[in-house]
């Protein structure tokens, strides 16, 4: 008994290949348009955070080292991070008196008694050496460092997270990683800590969930942005005045992705980049929400590179007195 013949497709494989490519190339070019539509155009200078004589980083520098430290909601857990910061570099100094300092907290919109806390820091030590920026609307995290980077004071800008899962003394690791690349390329210069080290520990802690978002974030950063760097969110990242001044005044995300845009805009201007491990603990109290924070740095970083790609974002060299 012959079979009935078999339906015929609506289109050859050669054809549903044409349709699938062009269709792709639709969405491509969809997407690119959006990413460019909607980029945020982001001030050149600082002229938004300053009032009157406030310190500026287009001024020369005269503290040996500025620790910005961005803060939301962290009354719990900024005052043990800012007793080993303060103990340390009030020790450093006491052991060299050439050496100077100062700690920016940037309360980013806080809704608890951050402020608070940083103020009293700043009343015991003084406020030359621990400064409070308050924001009265969150920005996230890169637009309160973003904020602290543009009123210091240093030769050279550490971030510190509030968390205080860095041991600070860690510093001199980092300050090594700086002094290894030398002879720095115009003054220019980043040292970032380094979880990646530590990941193999991570992993068995966490939730099959959250390794398979980390491993899909790490793609995507090496695929879109960043491919020489292994662990580019670690908060403890250290720059040379110059180099903070040029890449930060390029910098548009201001949430959890603004290190990827940080450390691709230091790879487009060629500045070099060491990265150093460091010590690191988990603690409690993460504003990282797992899938959603996840979801929108996944965004963020296929608009990084679709909005420099297109031209919507420039990379544009600034002036240091």
């Amino acid at each position: 008994m012959a079979l009935p013949p078999l339906p015929a497709l609506p289109l050859s494989l050669p054809a549903a290949g044409l349709a699938l490519a062009t269709l792709a190339a639709f969405l491509f070019v969809l997407i690119c348009a959006i990413a460019h539509v909607t980029a945020k155009i982001m001030p050149h200078d600082d002229a938004e955070y300053r009032k009157g004589s406030a310190p500026s980083i287009h001024d020369p520098p005269t503290r040996e080292l500025s620790v910005v430290v961005p803060s939301y909601n962290e009354e719990n857990r900024l005052p043990l991070m800012m007793d080993e910061a303060l103990g340390y570099l009030e020790k450093r100094q006491k052991e060299d008196p050439s050496f100077t300092y100062e700690v920016i907290v940037v309360n980013d919109g806080s809704k608890d008694q951050t402020a608070k806390v940083a103020m009293e820091y700043s009343e015991k030590y003084g406020s030359d050496k621990v400064r409070v920026i308050s924001l009265e609307k969150n920005r996230g995290k890169g637009g309160a460092v973003r904020t602290g980077v543009f009123s210091s004071r240093g030769q050279k800008i550490l971030m510190a997270d509030a968390d205080g899962a860095t041991k600070f003394a860690d510093i001199e690791k980092v300050e090594e990683g700086l002094k290894n690349l030398q002879p720095w390329s115009n003054g220019m210069a980043i040292s970032c800590g380094s979880r990646a080290h530590l990941e193999k520990d991570s992993i068995a802690k966490r939730s099959y969930f959250r390794t398979l978002l980390m491993y899909g974030f790490h793609f995507l950063v090496w695929f879109l942005c960043v491919k020489e760097i292994r662990d580019t969110q670690c908060g403890f990242k250290l720059l040379t005045r110059e180099a903070a001044l040029q890449t930060f005044s390029s910098l548009h995300i201001e949430r959890w992705a603004f290190d990827v845009e940080l450390l691709y805009i230091a790879q487009r201007m060629k500045i070099p980049i060491a990265e150093v491990a460091v010590n690191w603990t988990e603690i409690e109290g993460s504003k990282l929400v797992p899938f959603w924070s996840w979801l929108q740095m996944g965004r963020d970083l296929l608009f990084i590179r679709l909005r420099y790609m297109t031209g919507a974002w420039k990379l544009e060299a600034k002036k240091c007195n």
